[in-house]
């Protein structure tokens, strides 16, 4: 049995690997990290601080906020835990973090946990790899009214690993309205558009001569993040130290 423990267990992202973790016999949340831990009724304890938390935990999935990264990335150190890192809007001081915990303990860390999305970014990369610089690149993503972060993680990991088969020769462009000036070939476009209840919505478009290529990813729910997580925690339980990605997951189950 592996025992999670769920950081931001009473968030949106939270409550919904609750309820998809009851459906595996092989998981349990042991316990969950809040900062409004009487908000919601759970079937395991809630505690707001690392430092009280009694049980056994072999797995932390996190899905907070990049202010707790700290506290998070010392108790799984502290406590040798695996940690599945989902948290979006990280420094570049974060991910340096993260990568220094990576060498004590196996951390899985995506900013999309759809196994969907890592297939549409094998394709963009695929594409951008035929196409080459003869198209323009542009990245489209869409979420709900109350993501704070824009662009979102995704569209940037979609953007840099088209950047690295494109040897890193682009530059990304978030914001168009401050210069007029024609597209150069050398850009890739990344918007973003905030409204609703979307869950999140991604295309990537090559636009070359005459001709468009899309590709779209379009979750209808976020159970598909949840699952995604849970079967990250239940690949990295067991694995080395070292930082480990959807890429890899896939690879594996290939």
């Amino acid at each position: 049995m592996i025992n999670i423990l769920m950081s931001g267990c009473n968030g949106k992202m939270g409550q919904v690997i609750t309820k998809l973790a009851a459906n595996f016999d092989n998981i349990i949340i042991a316990a969950g990290i809040s900062r409004q831990p009487d908000k919601i009724s759970n079937s395991y304890p809630v505690y707001t601080d690392y430092k009280d938390i009694k049980e056994k935990i072999d797995v932390v999935i996190d899905f907070s906020n990049p202010e707790a990264i700290p506290e998070l990335l010392e108790f799984c150190k502290a406590n040798e835990t695996a940690l599945v890192l989902a948290t979006t809007g990280l420094s570049p001081d974060d991910y340096q973090k993260v990568k220094q915990t990576a060498e004590i303990v196996p951390v899985f860390m995506s900013a999309n946990m759809s196994l969907g999305i890592n297939v549409l970014i094998e394709l963009a990369t695929t594409a951008a790899s035929k196409l080459g610089f003869g198209y323009d690149i542009e990245i489209l993503e869409k979420h709900h009214n109350e993501k704070k972060d824009a662009p979102s993680g995704t569209a940037l990991m979609i953007a840099n690993e088209i950047n690295e088969q494109l040897d890193h020769t682009m530059d990304f462009v978030y914001d168009r309205s401050q210069t007029r000036e024609k597209r150069t070939n050398s850009e890739i476009g990344i918007s973003a558009i905030r409204g609703g209840t979307i869950p999140g919505e991604h295309s990537v478009f090559f636009a070359g001569k005459d001709e468009i290529v899309e590709i779209k990813h379009t979750a209808l729910s976020r159970d598909i993040f949840g699952m995604g997580a849970i079967k990250a925690a239940i690949y990295v339980a067991d694995k080395k130290s070292g930082l480990y990605d959807m890429k890899s997951m896939l690879k594996e189950m290939l």
